[in-house]
């Protein structure tokens, strides 16, 4: 039971506990730039999960025969070779998507987030262990990227965009279309105030939960 329970708190701590944006700060470039929508949040948190998970998995594979003087270069090789993947995968059948994430794509490779899990995670722990860990840190990256564009959307057009694939397009005018919008919250400020926002927020949170413990 312990050793569940243990298993279920290494995808959990990455939705609250550990979030990689609202508690770490990790990643925060591609997070301003990329979340106008809540489509491209959630587009860009499903590539760095395929990267994040890709190269945990990897990593702690290979960790017992990787010399320690070169361990960072062959962390970055493995990491842009899922990279690679994933951007190829997007051009070829997320088109929209991809010219919508741009050069933060390829720019995963130097992302703090999967480079920090790879050395101070994957390279010390089990596949399992690391695959999980990599689980559950994306899906704190993803649903704060989703929740932020979500906001920014919303506020800054009255819609929410969830999924664009061709002629296919999943967005609901949540506003009216008399809704004039607010110009900022879609712009970089509005990335700022909008994430500032949710630190706040959870913090609040947290705070609450920490007072009622003790």
């Amino acid at each position: 039971m312990a050793n569940k329970t243990s298993l279920l708190g290494e995808i959990t701590k990455g939705l609250w506990k550990e979030n990689p944006i609202l508690v770490l700060l990790l990643g925060c470039c591609p997070t301003l730039a990329v979340s106008t929508l809540a489509y491209n949040g959630l587009g860009m948190g499903l590539a760095t999960m395929v990267v994040l998970v890709g190269s945990n998995f990897l990593i702690s594979l290979i960790r017992p025969i990787v010399p320690k003087s070169v361990r960072i270069p062959i962390y970055i090789v493995v990491i842009a070779t899922f990279v690679t993947i994933v951007d190829l995968l997007l051009k070829a059948y997320l088109v929209e998507l991809s010219r919508n994430l741009g050069i933060f794509v390829p720019l995963i490779v130097v992302n703090c987030i999967i480079l920090g899990r790879a050395e101070a995670f994957a390279a010390r722990n089990t596949v399992g262990r690391s695959v999980l860990d990599g689980i559950g840190m994306s899906l704190g990256f993803m649903a704060a990227l989703l929740v932020l564009g979500s906001i920014r959307e919303i506020l800054g057009a009255g819609t929410l965009t969830l999924w664009v694939m061709g002629e296919t397009v999943v967005k609901f005018n949540l506003l009216g279309e008399n809704y004039p919008g607010i110009l900022v919250m879609i712009l970089p400020p509005g990335a700022f105030i909008a994430l500032g926002v949710l630190l706040a927020i959870r913090a609040k949170i947290q705070k609450r939960l920490d007072t009622a413990r003790s």
